[in-house]
């Protein structure tokens, strides 16, 4: 898709997602990683590399893992884009030529896009302090202990309400990372709109059809914390499906009135 072709556009209409329709999305999400696997891999890639680098840098200890682990689905929308440039192009009946859909995606840094990546970032940095700050207002005054070494502490009474407070915090935060970006970042691949008007479209978009984003949000965190389990290695096969079947949600969400 060159910039010619893609003129600014009115604000969408926002259409119920039924149910069915997600299985649809995810039924079509696994059909175009069939379809084209190797890009699939290539993109889920670097989310592999960089969970491994993460737990390498924080997994020493048992509470780095679970923070790190919480922190990970935070940045993982922005890589999207290259994944809802092949279902587009599929979609479409367009070539996939790897000159053309990296060069989207390398054409994006001069777009909308990398400002919703640049918050992701500044909410990652945010959830990485709030970690530290819970984890010395739950264990701070305990005996000094290198939680490295000693899992026994995440077993007291203190450590057990720390992990439930990071993960309802965490669930907390990863819905709204969610909630900004389920649609608004293939919205920004496909038309032409501010960074802020795609994300409250797509803030609007959950809030409209709560029971079956909610849902939808559910399978994606179930999905990605079973693709995690394995050295990260699910995310090879998990996201490609994921970020395809978000591009086919997104085209059922969003109607674009007739200019």
């Amino acid at each position: 898709m060159t910039d010619e072709t893609r003129a600014v556009q009115p604000l969408p209409d926002i259409g119920e997602v039924t149910l069915s329709e997600l299985l649809t999305a995810l039924k079509t999400g696994w059909q175009d990683f069939r379809r084209a696997p190797l890009f699939g891999l290539f993109f889920s890639s670097v989310y592999v590399v960089c969970g491994l680098l993460l737990s390498l840098m924080g997994a020493s200890t048992f509470y780095w893992t679970l923070v790190l682990s919480l922190g990970f689905p935070l940045v993982a929308p922005f890589a999207a884009v290259g994944l809802y440039e092949v279902s587009r192009r599929i979609e479409e009946d367009e070539p996939l030529k790897w000159s053309e859909v990296l060069g989207v995606v390398w054409r994006e840094r001069g777009r909308q896009a990398p400002w919703i990546g640049a918050i992701l970032v500044i909410i990652f940095l945010f959830w990485s302090f709030f970690a530290h700050m819970s984890l010395a207002l739950f264990l701070g005054n305990m005996t000094l202990i290198n939680i490295s070494s000693s899992w026994e502490v995440f077993q007291s009474p203190m450590g057990a309400m720390l992990i439930v407070f990071e993960i309802v915090t965490g669930g907390i935060v990863a819905f709204l990372v969610y909630a900004l970006t389920v649609v608004s970042l293939p919205l920004l691949l496909d038309k032409e709109l501010d960074f802020v008007s795609a994300m409250i479209i797509s803030a609007k978009t959950v809030a409209l059809n709560k029971r079956t984003l909610i849902i939808w949000a559910m399978i994606i965190a179930v999905l990605l914390f079973v693709a995690m389990i394995p050295m990260f290695l699910g995310l090879l096969v998990v996201l490609p499906v994921l970020g395809h079947a978000t591009w086919h949600i997104y085209r059922r969400a969003l109607y674009f009135p007739s200019s």
